[in-house]
């Protein structure tokens, strides 16, 4: 496996993904699949919502994150996986926002029971091109210890 190990990982260290440019058409075709609701589905419906504008639904926005943690933001050995969290949307994501995730290691610990792993919290804030946070990320994470 390649890749960061349960004893790679410090309290404090934090890691930065690449970026992901969002439209309306990205917004809609997610919206359609697994959140059709009218305030991601249509501008006109939109204005008139709580959101005054078109918003990406707030899965879509942990998606995003989930694909940028993956492919650059969280180097661990054997993939991601995730153990529970707490998420949080402060502000919506909207069309032309171009999205990064900053992350940050809580806690490193060691299972006393299963030798091989330990787990790490990771809070991530995923923010626009102007720096506002559009979500917050408390996650627990499984991570191998390094083969002997």
């Amino acid at each position: 496996m390649t890749g960061l190990y349960l004893e790679d990982f410090h309290v404090g260290q934090r890691f930065t993904s690449g970026t992901h440019a969002l439209d309306s058409a990205q917004i809609k075709a997610f919206a359609a699949r697994f959140d059709p609701q009218p305030f991601h589905l249509s501008e006109t419906d939109a204005d008139k919502s709580f959101f005054q504008g078109l918003a990406a639904s707030g899965w879509h926005t942990a998606s995003i994150t989930m694909s940028l943690l993956v492919k650059s933001g969280m180097p661990i050995a054997g993939g991601l996986i995730g153990a529970g969290g707490e998420i949080t949307w402060p502000r919506p994501t909207r069309p032309g926002d171009v999205l990064q995730a900053e992350s940050e290691v809580l806690a490193v610990t060691p299972s006393r029971s299963r030798p091989e792993r330990g787990m790490i919290t990771v809070r991530t804030e995923t923010k626009n091109q102007r720096g506002e946070v559009v979500q917050i990320l408390t996650s627990k994470m499984l991570v191998w210890r390094r083969p002997s």
